[in-house]
């Protein structure tokens, strides 16, 4: 796994042995910063179910202004924090070592961030119950955008029931990535 674009373009960066993560490959990374490449420089990004922290990190190299790295395994957070000191980027980032759920009530009262990147471990029924927490918080804005990293036969129906909207469906062999925003309030 290597970073893609950027300021710490070419860098390779470290992963976790075992299945304990299942780092995005290159080629998705890279399809998927080409669908968000404009709004990423300037922005505030959340990496929840950080892993190894390539996606946060690619956002940071390519101009992010803040990365916050959610991930609850202590080996992860390490490998997370050996990534942003070889790329250079850890005066922009943080990581916060707690479980998703936690992490999203210790988050609240922050400003809002630009874009949510969640990767939860597949067919668990996570990206539901992380999206039903994000809901009127603080830190997700109007124009936050909420990136789904999934498993092509996660269902997503339910998406309007508890207030998203489907901005695009990006599927790939095995995954898919699902772009939403908060239903906006009238």
């Amino acid at each position: 796994m290597r970073v893609i674009a950027g300021t710490a373009r070419s860098l390779p960066l470290r992963t976790l042995d075992g299945v304990e993560t299942r780092p995005t490959t290159d080629r998705i990374k890279e399809t998927l910063f080409n669908i968000i490449q404009g709004g990423i420089p300037g922005c505030r990004f959340l990496d929840l179910f950080a892993g190894s922290g390539g996606i946060g990190i690619e956002a940071l190299s390519r101009g992010a202004d803040r990365a916050v790295f959610v991930e609850q395994s202590r080996a992860a957070c390490d490998c997370i924090r050996r990534n942003l000191a070889f790329t250079r980027l850890a005066s922009k980032a943080s990581v916060v070592e707690a479980d998703v759920f936690r992490a999203i009530g210790r988050l609240e009262g922050e400003e809002a961030f630009d874009y949510i990147f969640l990767d939860p471990p597949y067919n668990q029924g996570l990206e539901r119950r992380v999206l039903e927490e994000l809901r009127g918080r603080s830190f997700v804005g109007p124009d936050t955008v909420i990136v789904i990293e999934a498993s092509r036969q996660t269902p997503f129906g339910y998406l309007e029931e508890i207030g998203y909207r489907l901005i695009k469906r990006k599927e790939y062999k095995t995954n898919v990535h699902m772009f939403v925003e908060a239903e906006k309030e009238n």
